[in-house]
């Protein structure tokens, strides 16, 4: 089988996001980046001196539950006073959209470069946010069908605002078939069995998720914590409680950094809302933000079950795990503008987002129906561009000419019309004949355009080629990777696309480290 071409592609984002990127957001929402190998060494160490003589990793060990080669990376890690490199992301089902693995593929990527240029054992971490709650978005995901987007989706068993880790999957027998039958003769389905392994009817959602990308990512040296696992809560909750305690000062310094942003020109990712802490706490699974009214009050309890809110989140993971970086997408970057504010409320070093790899997989049998349509993939971005490239190209040249014509006597007439009624006193006055030219020029182009839908209606196998090439490269007017589940195009491939996209993040991160 012929191999999938890889388009690398900016990763986009919001202004702030973009300026972020650039590195022409103001100095005090983001730390620097490093550049070149000195500058990561130095960060490293930084965070090594912060880790000496700890053992997270013998804290998280249950949480990670590492095997194989993520197992002896994280050993040889934490044995030689290492660092890692952390992305994450919620739950979706069946592993969620392609985006989700280039972000593995990306801290990996970063984690091999930065052992290489620094010399200092280096670890990828994924973060499954598996006490994320948002069941609609864990809920779905999309294949692409002859034709079109095809969206799974399951229905909720479980209570509203229930974390993904408690939320019963149920039987998904349909769904996995369907995305099964996405996949064709699939030789390589022994991704497909490890994906039906994982996701059974008694399992949860948030278990699936993360028993699944184990299998997918740890072969390739890249751990996956479990959010919602007892220990990482229990990791976690001295800086919880620490949020909790400081709850009126983080979220004063929130305040202020909302406003500096809006007055800088951008736009906030994350709403404040008033009154509400960046602590949650969960009973019974169903988890609600803590009143800052509240706050010192339920820092004193026990038996309060806590977790972060997405701005708090970050802040935790620098302090149980020795982040020199998080692998970060678009909106992950913009809000880490307001991450920063809470890390100095409490008195902890910024986290350091780096954007992740962004990617387009074209495969063979699409990039075949691009060269049939004489298109490449920039000319199937925009809605009705290519259609309208059909029509043009359907349409006989008769027809064009004679609306061509029809144009050019208008324009004739109408303007020897023009011309007579100036001659004769200005008969009527030149605004009418004016609007008359629009209203006729526009009838025109409305009958065009239904000429060519009409040509571009006939040019069927054309027509057939662009909304197939439409629903695996521009799902519903998004990008490939934030719908399509790449287990199709894995089972299709295996290893020869995931070396295709290993080699692409390799890229990425070496214009990461700068060196």
């Amino acid at each position: 089988m012929s191999a999938p071409r890889i388009v690398t592609e900016p990763l986009g984002g919001s202004p702030l996001s973009r300026a972020a990127q650039d590195g022409q957001a103001p100095g005090e929402w983001y730390p620097a980046r490093p550049v070149g190998a000195t500058a990561w060494r130095e960060r490293a160490e930084q965070v090594r001196q912060e880790f000496a003589g700890s053992r997270w990793l013998a804290g998280l060990r249950s949480a990670l539950d590492p095997s194989g080669a993520a197992a002896e990376r994280l050993e040889r890690v934490a044995e030689a006073n290492g660092i890692v490199v952390t992305t994450g992301q919620q739950p979706g089902l069946f592993g969620g959209p392609l985006y989700t693995l280039l972000k593995a593929l990306s801290a990996l990527a970063l984690a091999d470069r930065l052992e290489r240029e620094t010399g200092i054992p280096c670890a990828p971490v994924f973060w499954a946010a598996t006490d994320d709650g948002d069941f609609a978005e864990a809920s779905w995901t999309a294949i692409a069908e002859e034709g079109r987007t095809k969206r799974l989706s399951i229905p909720r068993l479980g209570n509203e605002g229930v974390v993904m880790a408690e939320m019963p999957l149920g039987d998904i027998g349909e769904q996995f078939e369907q995305l099964a039958a996405a996949a064709g003769s699939a030789p390589h389905a022994h991704v497909l069995d490890a994906l039906k392994s994982a996701y059974h009817r008694d399992a949860t959602i948030g278990g699936a998720y993360v028993r699944f990308l184990r299998s997918l990512l740890e072969p390739h040296g890249i751990a996956v914590l479990d959010a919602w696992h007892p220990a990482t809560r229990a990791a976690a909750r001295p800086t919880l409680v620490e949020a909790l305690r400081r709850a009126p000062s983080i979220d004063e310094a929130l305040a202020l950094r909302m406003v500096a942003i809006e007055r800088a020109g951008f736009r906030a990712q994350v709403a404040r809302v008033p009154r509400l802490s960046l602590v949650f706490r969960a009973s019974a699974g169903v988890k609600e933000r803590v009143p800052i009214a509240q706050a010192a009050d339920v820092a004193y309890r026990a038996d309060s079950v806590l977790s972060a809110n997405v701005l708090l989140r970050p802040v935790v993971e620098r302090r149980i795990l020795p982040t020199v970086a998080y692998i970060a997408g678009p909106g992950e970057i913009a809000y880490f503008a307001q991450v920063s504010a809470v890390a100095e409320a409490l008195g902890i070093g910024a986290p350091l987002a780096v954007p992740r790899w962004s990617a387009t997989v074209v495969e063979p049998g699409i990039d075949r129906r691009l060269g049939r349509l004489g298109m490449v993939l920039d000319d199937i971005r925009h809605p009705n561009q290519a259609e309208k490239r059909i029509g043009d190209r359907a349409m006989p040249a008769t027809v064009r000419e004679a609306l061509e014509g029809v144009r050019k006597d208008l324009a004739e007439r109408l303007g020897a019309l023009g011309e007579v009624s100036a001659s004769l006193d200005h008969l009527v006055p030149d605004r009418v004949i004016e609007g008359a030219r629009h209203q006729i020029l526009h009838r025109v182009d409305r009958l065009e355009r239904r000429l060519r839908a009409a040509a571009r209606a006939r040019a069927t196998e054309s027509v057939n080629d662009i909304a197939t090439v439409r629903a695996a490269l521009m799902p519903d007017n998004q990008r490939q990777e934030r719908r399509i589940n790449p287990v199709p195009m894995l089972a299709r491939h295996g290893d020869l696309l995931l070396a295709q996209l290993k080699a692409g993040a390799a890229m990425h991160a070496g214009s990461l480290v700068g060196s």
